[in-house]
C-alpha cells in the first residue's frame, strides 16, 4: 500500500507537538517553587523533598529509552497515546500522595509516562517530513516548548499560593487531560503498519547495540548532549551565583532567565530560516561553533571575574542559546542515518542530553561556595566535550553506518 508523499510543516500540529513535548519540562519547573512547602508538609529534610525531583528525571530518561523502540515496533500513535495516559494517571496519584516515599515513586512513573511525548514528537516529525523541514519542524516545536521553561515557574508559585502544592498536581492532571483529548483528535498515526516490526519487540531494542557501535552517534551525543549540559549547569547554578554572590534579586532573577529562554527562541528561529540551505552537517558545525567558543569565555570570566556579572550574562546567552538549534540537527541527521529505528536513534539521543545534563548540574555541585568558579569550571569542560563531539561528527558524517546492507535495505 503506497503512503502520501510528506507534506510541508503543519502549524497546528507543531503546536501540539510542542505542547506535547513540554509535558517533562513543565512537570519539573512548575514544581520547584513547592520544593519546600512538600518537605514541611510531609515533615521531612530538604534532601529528602529533592529525591521526588531525581526520581523524576530517572523516570523520564528511562521512558525515552523505551518508547523509542517501543513505537518503532508498533507505531507512533497507540505507544504516545499510552504515555500521556500514564503521566495523567500518575499526575493524579501525585495528587493524593500522603507520603514522601510514595511522592517519590509516583513522580517516576509521571516521569515514565512523560518521556513517551518527548521522544515520539521528534520521531513523528522524521516521520512526516524531509530532513531539511524536519530539523525545521523541530525547531519550531522547540520554540513552542521552550515557553514552557518560561512560564512554569511563575505559574507554579501561584499555584502554591492559590491552595498549596496539591494544586499543581491538579493543573498537570488537567493538562495531561488535555493533551490526552488533543493527541487522540489530531495527532495521526505517521509510522505506516508496513515498516512496523511488531514480532520482533527485542530486534528493536537491539538497534541500541547498532546506534552504539557508530562513531558518528557518540560524535552526536557528544555534541548536543555536552551542549546540553553547559545550560543544565547554568540552570543548576545561576540561582546561587546570581542571587547569592552577585545579590540579584530574585524577581530581577526571572528576567535573565526569561533573557535566556528568548535566545533559546531566537536560535530555533534561526534554524527554521537557514536549515534549508545550508544542511544539517553545517548547522551542527556552526552552532558548536558558538557554543564551545561561548562557554571558554564563561569559563575565562567566571575564573577571572573579568567583566563581572554582565560578561557571564552575555556568555551565558549565547551558550543557551544554541542549545535548543543544535539538539534539533543532531537529532535529525541521526534519524535519518537509522530510518528504521527513527524512535531509538531519538530516544538514546533524548537520554543522552539528560543524562549528561544531569551529571554536570552534580559536579557543579562539588564545588564549595556560591562563587562562579565551579559553574565557569563546568561549563568550560562541557564546552572542551563539545569540541571533541564536533570533530568526530565532521570526520564520520557521510561514511556508512555499521552494518551497510541493513542500513541500506531499511530505507
Amino acid at each position: 500500500m503506497p503512503h502520501s508523499p510528506r507534506r510541508r510543516p503543519d502549524g497546528r500540529l507543531i503546536l501540539l507537538l510542542g505542547a506535547l513535548a513540554a509535558c517533562g519540562p513543565l512537570a519539573t519547573d512548575m514544581y520547584l517553587p513547592s520544593l519546600p512547602a512538600i518537605a514541611q508538609s510531609f515533615g521531612v529534610s530538604a534532601a529528602a523533598a529533592a529525591r521526588t525531583l531525581t526520581s523524576f528525571m530517572a523516570g523520564f530518561s528511562i521512558g525515552m529509552l523505551l518508547y523509542g523502540p517501543l513505537s518503532d515496533a508498533y507505531g507512533r500513535r497507540p505507544v504516545l497515546l499510552g504515555g500521556i495516559a500514564l503521566f495523567t494517571l500518575a499526575s493524579i496519584a501525585c495528587w493524593f500522595s500522603y507520603s514522601i516515599g510514595e511522592l517519590t515513586v509516583v513522580r517516576f512513573l509521571q516521569a515514565l509516562g512523560a518521556g513517551a511525548a518527548s521522544v515520539l514528537a521528534r520521531a513523528i516529525a522524521r516521520d512526516a517530513h524531509e530532513p531539511s523541514d524536519a530539523a525545521k519542524v523541530l525547531s519550531m516545536v522547540a520554540i513552542v516548548t521552550s515557553i514552557g521553561p518560561l512560564l512554569a515557574p511563575l505559574i507554579g508559585g501561584q499555584l502554591l499560593l492559590l491552595g498549596g502544592w496539591r494544586v499543581v498536581f491538579v493543573a498537570l492532571t488537567l493538562f495531561g487531560l488535555a493533551c490526552a483529548a488533543a493527541a487522540w483528535l489530531r495527532v495521526p498515526e505517521t509510522w505506516p503498519a508496513e515498516k512496523r516490526e511488531s514480532g520482533a519487540v527485542l530486534r528493536s531494542f537491539m538497534a541500541y547495540e547498532r546506534l552504539l557501535r557508530d562513531p558518528l552517534v557518540w560524535g552526536h551525543m557528544l555534541c548536543g548532549g555536552m551542549a546540553f549540559a553547559a545550560m543544565f549547569t547554568y540552570i543548576s547554578a545561576t540561582p546561587f551565583v546570581y542571587i547569592e554572590y552577585f545579590h540579584v534579586s530574585p524577581q530581577h532573577y526571572g528576567l535573565f532567565f526569561g533573557v535566556n529562554v528568548f535566545g533559546i527562541m531566537l536560535g530555533n528561529f534561526l534554524n527554521t530560516r537557514f536549515i534549508g540551505r545550508m544542511g544539517t552537517l553545517r548547522m551542527v558545525s556552526m552552532a558548536s561553533t558558538v557554543s564551545i567558543a561561548a562557554s571558554f569565555f564563561v569559563a575565562l570570566v567566571c575564573v577571572t571575574g573579568w567583566g563581572g556579572l554582565w560578561s557571564i550574562v552575555a556568555g551565558l546567552f549565547f551558550v543557551v542559546g544554541v542549545v535548543g538549534l543544535l539538539g534539533a540537527n543532531c537529532a535529525t541527521d541521526l534519524m535519518y542515518r537509522y530510518p528504521k529505528n527513527a524512535g531509538a536513534a531519538a530516544a538514546v539521543f533524548g537520554a543522552t542530553q539528560l543524562a549528561l545534563g544531569a551529571f554536570a548540574s552534580v559536579v557543579v555541585g562539588w564545588f564549595p561556595g556560591v562563587s562562579p568558579v565551579g559553574m565557569g569550571c563546568t561549563i568550560g569542560a562541557c564546552g572542551a566535550l563539545t569540541w571533541v563531539g564536533r570533530r568526530i561528527v565532521v570526520k564520520w558524517h557521510g561514511r556508512p553506518a555499521p552494518g551497510v546492507n541493513q542500513a541500506a535495505s531499511d530505507a
